[in-house]
C-alpha cells in the first residue's frame, strides 16, 4: 500500500457484536499459553541445566532482541499484505506453528545453550503472532470499541495464563513426576514438560479459531473509515537535529565501553553500552538520509510518532521494567525467603517454583476479573485516570513481597497485580490506537513495542549486576534484610554463625545445623539450642 495513501474522512466504522469482537480475541487465550509457559517456567530450566542466577538476565536477553527486531518488521510488513486470509491473519498462523515447535522443543533441552535458543526462537514466534493482533483490534473496531477489544484481549491473557502458569503444579497433583533427573538430557521434570506440550496444542487451536472464525477489512474500505486519518498532524522530520541526537547516543554509549573497561565492572553492563552506541549509530545514519525502506520508515516514524505515543512511552517503560524482574527473580526469591533453599535440584526447590506458578496464574486470573471491571472505570474516571489507579495497584503488590512471610498470603499481592497486569495490556493500546493513521497501524504499534523492549535489555543489562552490588547475589536478600538486617548495618558476609540462615545464599539450614550439632532426626531440645545461639528461622525453617 502506498505510504501516501490517506483516508477519506468518511463513514463511521461498522460496532461489531460482542461475539464478533470474542473470536476476534480468541486467539489471545493461545498466545498466552505460551506466554505464561515461558514467564514461569524459562527461568527454573535455566537453573536446572545448570545457569547461575546472575546469569538468568542475560539469557533472558532473547526476549527484547527478537521483540526489538521482529515486531517492527511484522508491523511494516502487514500494513503492506492482502492476501486469501486477510492483512494481520496469516501472521497469526505462521507465528502460531513456529511457537508451538519450540514449547515443544524447549523441555528437551539437552544442554543450557539449547535452551537459551529455544527462548529465541519461541519469544519471536510469539512476537510474529501478537504485534498483528494488537493492529487487529485497531484495524477492526470503531474507536469507542476499542477499550472493549483490547480489555477482551486482557481478559483471555488472563483465563491463558491461569491455567498454562498451574499446569506444572497440576500434573503433580495429578501425580505426574515433578523430580529433577540426575543426568542432562532428562534433567527437566515431567510436569513442566507435559505442561508444554499441551501449551503447543492450546496455542494451535486457538489461533486457528480466530483466523477461522474472524474476518479484515480490505485496505481500502479501511482507509474510507473516518478514523483513517487521526485529528492533529506528526512533527516534521528535522535530519539536523537526528544527526546531534545521534551523536550524543553514540558519544555515551563510547563512554559507557569505557568506563565499563576501565573500573572494571558488570561485563554485561556492555550490553546497555552497545544498545546507546547503536541507536546512536542508527539516528545519525538516518539523519544524512536513506533510501525510502523498512529502516527510513521505522526511523521516521520514530522520529515524528504521535504526541499521545511520546507520552505513553516513559509510563510503558517503566511498567515493564517491573514486571520482568518479577518474572526473572519471583521463582529464586520465592524458594528462597519462603521454601528455604537455593538449591534447583531439591525438592522444596520445585515446591517453591511450582506454588509461583499458582501466583503467576492468580495474578492473571485476577487479570481476567479485572478486565471486566477496566471498562467500568474507564466509563467513569477516563482512559488516562483508570490506568493510573491500576499500575499504582501493582506498585502495592510488588512492595507487599518486603512484609509478607507466609506464601499463601502472597496470593493477596496478586489482586493488585491482577488489575495492573489487565491495564498495562489493554489501556496504553486504547489510547495508543486513536492517535495513529489505519495504514501505518502495523508498523507503530511495533514500533510502540520498542518501549517495552528497551527495558528488557535494561534488565537484561542491570539487574544482575544489581542483584550482586545491592543484594549480595541473592534476590531474597532484600526481604530478609528488611526485616533483619546484617549485624553493624553492613551487607558484608559474616561467619555462619552470626547471621540467619535464610539470609545469605551461602549459607543452607544444613551447615547451621551441623555447626549447632544438630542431625537432621532432632528433637524439640535440638531447636531450643538453634534458637539459643541465635539461629530462630534456622530453626523454624528445619521444623518444616
Amino acid at each position: 500500500m502506498p505510504a501516501d495513501n490517506q483516508g477519506t474522512g468518511g463513514r463511521a466504522k461498522p460496532y461489531l457484536s460482542f461475539w464478533q469482537i470474542w473470536n476476534m480475541c480468541f486467539g489471545f487465550l493461545g498466545l498466552q499459553f505460551g506466554f505464561a509457559l515461558q514467564n514461569a517456567n524459562v527461568s527454573r530450566i535455566f537453573q536446572t541445566l545448570g545457569a547461575g542466577l546472575e546469569q538468568i538476565p542475560l539469557l533472558w536477553i532473547a526476549a527484547p532482541f527478537t521483540g526489538l527486531l521482529v515486531q517492527p518488521l511484522i508491523g511494516y510488513l502487514s500494513d503492506r499484505t492482502w492476501t486469501r486470509l486477510g492483512r494481520r491473519r496469516p501472521y497469526f498462523l505462521g507465528g502460531a506453528v513456529l511457537a508451538a515447535t519450540a514449547l515443544v522443543l524447549m523441555p528437551r533441552s539437552l544442554n543450557l545453550w539449547m535452551a537459551a535458543a529455544l527462548l529465541w526462537l519461541l519469544d519471536a514466534a510469539i512476537n510474529v503472532s501478537m504485534e498483528p493482533f494488537r493492529a487487529f483490534v485497531g484495524d477492526q473496531l470503531n474507536p469507542d470499541q476499542r477499550p472493549l477489544g483490547y480489555s477482551m484481549q486482557s481478559f483471555f491473557i488472563g483465563v491463558g495464563a491461569v491455567v498454562a502458569s498451574m499446569l506444572p503444579w497440576l500434573l503433580d497433583r495429578l501425580g505426574v513426576s515433578n523430580h529433577t533427573a540426575a543426568t542432562a538430557s532428562a534433567g527437566i521434570p515431567d510436569t513442566v514438560r507435559y505442561a508444554f506440550e499441551i501449551g503447543a496444542g492450546v496455542l494451535l487451536l486457538a489461533i486457528a479459531w480466530t483466523t477461522l472464525r474472524s474476518r479484515e477489512y480490505p485496505p481500502q474500505t479501511l482507509l474510507s473509515f473516518d478514523d483513517a486519518v487521526p485529528v492533529g498532524a506528526a512533527d516534521s522530520l528535522d535530519p539536523r537535529r537526528e544527526r546531534r541526537k545521534g551523536l550524543a547516543w553514540g558519544v555515551a554509549g563510547l563512554a559507557g565501553f569505557t568506563l565499563v573497561a576501565l573500573w572494571g565492572l558488570d561485563p554485561q553492563l556492555y550490553l546497555l553500552c552497545a544498545g546507546a552506541l547503536l541507536w546512536g549509530v542508527a539516528q545519525w545514519v538516518h539523519g544524512r538520509g536513506v533510501p525510502p525502506g523498512l529502516f527510513a520508515s521505522i526511523m521516521g516514524d520514530l522520529a515524528t510518532m504521535p504526541q499521545a505515543m511520546r507520552r505513553l512511552a516513559p509510563v510503558q517503560f517503566f511498567s515493564w521494567l517491573a514486571l520482568f524482574s518479577m518474572w526473572i527473580y519471583t521463582t529464586a526469591a520465592v524458594a528462597q525467603v519462603h521454601y528455604g533453599t537455593s538449591d534447583p535440584h531439591s525438592a522444596a526447590f520445585n515446591r517453591g517454583a511450582n506454588w509461583v506458578g499458582v501466583l503467576f496464574a492468580a495474578y492473571n486470573g485476577f487479570a481476567a476479573v479485572a478486565a471486566a471491571v477496566i471498562p467500568l472505570m474507564v466509563r467513569r474516571f477516563g482512559l488516562r485516570l483508570s490506568h493510573l489507579i491500576n499500575v499504582w495497584l501493582g506498585a502495592a503488590a510488588l512492595l507487599s513481597f518486603l512484609v509478607i512471610r507466609d506464601p499463601h498470603w502472597l496470593l493477596l499481592a496478586m489482586v493488585g497485580m491482577g488489575f495492573a497486569w489487565a491495564s498495562i495490556l489493554s489501556l496504553p493500546y486504547a489510547l495508543l490506537s486513536d492517535s495513529l493513521p489505519a495504514q501505518k497501524m502495523g508498523l507503530y504499534m511495533g514500533v510502540f513495542n520498542f518501549f517495552i523492549v528497551i527495558p528488557q535489555l535494561v534488565a537484561a543489562s542491570m539487574l544482575g549486576f544489581l542483584l550482586r552490588a545491592m543484594f549480595g547475589g541473592w534476590p531474597g536478600c532484600w526481604s530478609c534484610a528488611s526485616r533483619n538486617p546484617p549485624p553493624n548495618g553492613t551487607a558484608g558476609r559474616k561467619k555462619p554463625d552470626a547471621v540467619p540462615v535464610t539470609h545469605w545464599p551461602d549459607l543452607d539450614r544444613r551447615r547451621f545445623a551441623a555447626r549447632a550439632g544438630v542431625a537432621r532426626g532432632g528433637t524439640g531440645g535440638d531447636r531450643d539450642r538453634l534458637r539459643a545461639a541465635g539461629h530462630d528461622e534456622t530453626a523454624a525453617l528445619w521444623r518444616r
